[in-house]
């Protein structure tokens, strides 16, 4: 049962990013139910087209387009915003939830290994939110939600090329919502930590390795509440930022970690 009301975000055009992964695609189903039309977008068609008919099965009266894109490239950014323009109008809701793990170890990162990552998780964020930011500003209106980790709030072992791309991630965050404000456009990011997708049980996996214990052990000594996050609660987060009721809410980094971060 959603906690939101069906017609919180009526009227909205919402770009979802990474929308195949666990996040994503929560994050898209949610914001249909809560009466937004949604643009889908990421690498897999095959997985963008279940979801667009699972979200037009369960909201036929919304509207739902998907495009496959890599957002490391400018012309599929160009091409995919022009795209979910033309074909839902102007985008007022932007979820950057699109991203990658890698790295390792200090010694034995390579340049190119650190360069794609910084390039996935931030460089082309903030491209892609440049273009539709624009249209925002001309109407002075709009909220966006960049979906970083708590890895942009605290480092890990193996963690330097992912956590710097997330510390950015929250830099950009800060900056663009003291900027952003002034037309009325809200910008927040949120922080999980340990959530329950691929990404995020390989990185429990990661852990568990280094600290030579299995993966159970890990979830109990490092998360109070003794579990990780659902991709819904994630979702829940992301979708509250983009309602009315968190109008006052500006450039927050929002913790979803069952207590294992507490500042």
């Amino acid at each position: 049962m959603s906690i939101f009301a069906k017609d919180a975000l009526k009227g909205k055009h919402a770009l979802v990013t990474g929308a195949t992964g666990g996040i994503g695609s929560e994050t898209a189903k949610l914001l249909a139910q809560m009466g937004a039309d949604v643009t889908i977008t990421g690498r897999r068609h095959e997985k963008l087209d279940k979801l667009a008919k699972e979200i037009n099965e369960a909201e036929p009266h919304i509207k739902v387009f998907s495009y496959a894109a890599d957002l490391g490239k400018e012309e599929d950014r160009e091409k995919l915003v022009n795209a979910a323009e033309e074909a839902l109008g102007p985008i007022s809701l932007l979820v950057n939830n699109a991203g990658v793990l890698g790295g390792g170890p200090v010694d034995e990162l390579e340049q190119a290994e650190m360069e794609r990552i910084m390039h996935l998780n931030y460089t082309s964020t903030v491209l892609l939110t440049q273009l539709i930011y624009k249209t925002m500003k001309q109407r002075k209106d709009g909220a966006i939600v960049n979906v970083a980790s708590l890895s942009g709030l605290r480092g890990t072992h193996g963690g330097t090329a992912y956590a710097a791309s997330k510390f950015a991630l929250i830099g950009f965050t800060h900056s663009m919502a003291l900027e952003a404000i002034d037309h009325g456009i809200r910008v927040n990011a949120v922080c999980p930590g340990f959530v329950d997708t691929e990404m995020g049980r390989t990185s429990v996996q990661n852990k568990a390795n280094h600290e030579q214990r299995s993966a159970a052990e890990v979830i109990k000594a490092s998360i109070p509440s003794g579990r990780i996050t659902t991709p819904k609660e994630v979702a829940n987060t992301i979708a509250f930022l983009l309602t009315d009721a968190a109008e006052n809410i500006v450039g927050e980094s929002v913790k979803i970690s069952g207590g294992s971060v507490l500042r």
